[in-house]
């Protein structure tokens, strides 16, 4: 029975809440400000009710930022650290907005608006992120019993805009066959050491940059003419030290790629350059079985790779916004010119979800029509200007 008693000029109520599981305690539920005893005696029935069916909340005052930091710790223990670091990233576009806000006092329209007006300042996919990090977020909560009700219900996700996402921008951004011969040449006549079989094997295999840089000699089948991919480097800070080894992107990421003849070749011409090198620097050098090293044996960061690409590019003559990624879909767009299947593409490149490579190929090959109706045009221009 609850106990109704007024405080000043306000009404207040106790409640039985039963015994607290962690403290092995009877607990005691109280609330006051309530204008009548009418009022403080109804609120006071609805927690007996939900206290007998199990359904009461006691709703905490921890801030939403402190939240974040907690779920943060519990996520870190079950996810892959490149993960934990873009949801961390994530989070604060809503901790932005709500660092020192009470987690209870987060309602439906207050999270349905931030991400309305976030919709306008980043991509799509980024703003997928945030609202993907910020439901894991919720779920944590409602799990520990923390709030009582879902600010994510009802919740819609803004539409993507009909104009050219940085994604698709970045579909785009793929060299021609010509194109890559050339760049080839000059990375062959002007590149530094590894740059040739590095950027070789981008555009001959479509790996990511991160599965190629944590590539092993062991990972290599000289006899089979193929490359194995079982993880990837990852490396943040840059530091060539302080770098680590993670599982691919996605379970369909590891597989085995059949190689072209003149790579392996190459390949075997590199592995006696780096044993040379290995007994030049072997008081330094710290053989861990990597392909792509520096002078001490560490794995090249990202950073450098992405810095001896720039300086090639600067020999070149090629109006495009070329960065490591752009080798991937150089890669794929010569798959689908040379008529490959779309699942076969699927499998050598390690898309686990079909439909991404889909719009890949819908993308790519929409640009090949344009260019056959223009190589069209231009031979029969003659023939053309003599029907008008």
């Amino acid at each position: 029975m609850a106990y109704i008693y007024k405080r000043g000029n306000t009404w207040s109520y106790q409640v039985n809440g039963g015994i607290d599981l962690t403290t092995e305690k009877r607990k005691t539920i109280a609330k006051g400000g309530f204008r009548t005893k009418t009022e403080a005696k109804h609120a006071a029935e609805r927690i007996e009710k939900e206290v007998r069916e199990g359904t009461y909340v006691a709703e905490t005052n921890i801030t939403f930022g402190d939240f974040v930091q907690e779920w943060l710790i519990h996520y870190e223990k079950q996810a892959k650290i490149s993960s934990v670091r873009a949801r961390r990233i994530a989070a604060k576009q809503l901790e932005k907005e709500w660092l020192y806000s009470p987690l209870k006092s987060i309602t439906r329209t207050m999270y349905q608006n931030r991400i309305d007006e976030l919709s306008e300042k980043v991509s799509h996919n980024y703003l997928d992120s945030i609202h993907s990090t910020g439901s894991m977020i919720v779920k944590y909560a409602l799990s520990k019993n923390l709030i009582k009700t879902n600010p994510l219900e009802h919740f819609r996700m803004p539409k993507k805009k009909e104009v050219v996402s940085e994604g698709d921008e970045e579909l785009e951004v793929f060299l021609e066959g010509e194109e890559l011969s050339r760049f080839l040449q000059v990375t062959k006549e002007h590149g530094l050491m590894n740059d040739l079989l590095i950027f070789t094997t981008l555009a001959y295999s479509g790996l990511r940059i991160g599965e190629l840089v944590a590539l092993k000699w062991s990972d290599i089948d000289f006899v089979e003419n193929s490359l194995r991919v079982n993880k990837t480097y990852y490396n943040p800070t840059n530091n060539k030290i302080t770098f680590q080894l993670l599982t691919p992107k996605t379970k369909g990421s590891k597989r085995i790629i059949d190689m072209d003849e003149t790579v392996i070749m190459m390949f075997k011409q590199h592995q006696k350059q780096q044993k040379e090198l290995i007994m030049k620097n072997r008081k330094v050098y710290k053989d861990q079985n990597f392909i792509f090293t520096g002078g001490e044996g560490y794995p090249m960061p990202l950073k450098l790779v992405m810095t001896r690409l720039q300086r090639l590019l600067k020999k070149l003559t090629i109006d495009k916004h070329i960065t490591l990624h752009s080798f991937r879909h150089t890669h794929i767009s010569l798959l689908i010119e040379a008529g490959v299947d779309i699942k076969a593409i699927q499998q050598r490149v390690g898309h686990t979800d079909i439909n991404t490579t889909m719009n890949i190929y819908a993308h790519l090959t929409r640009n090949m029509k344009e260019k056959a109706s223009h190589a069209f045009s231009e031979r029969m221009k003659d023939l053309s200007a003599k029907l008008i």
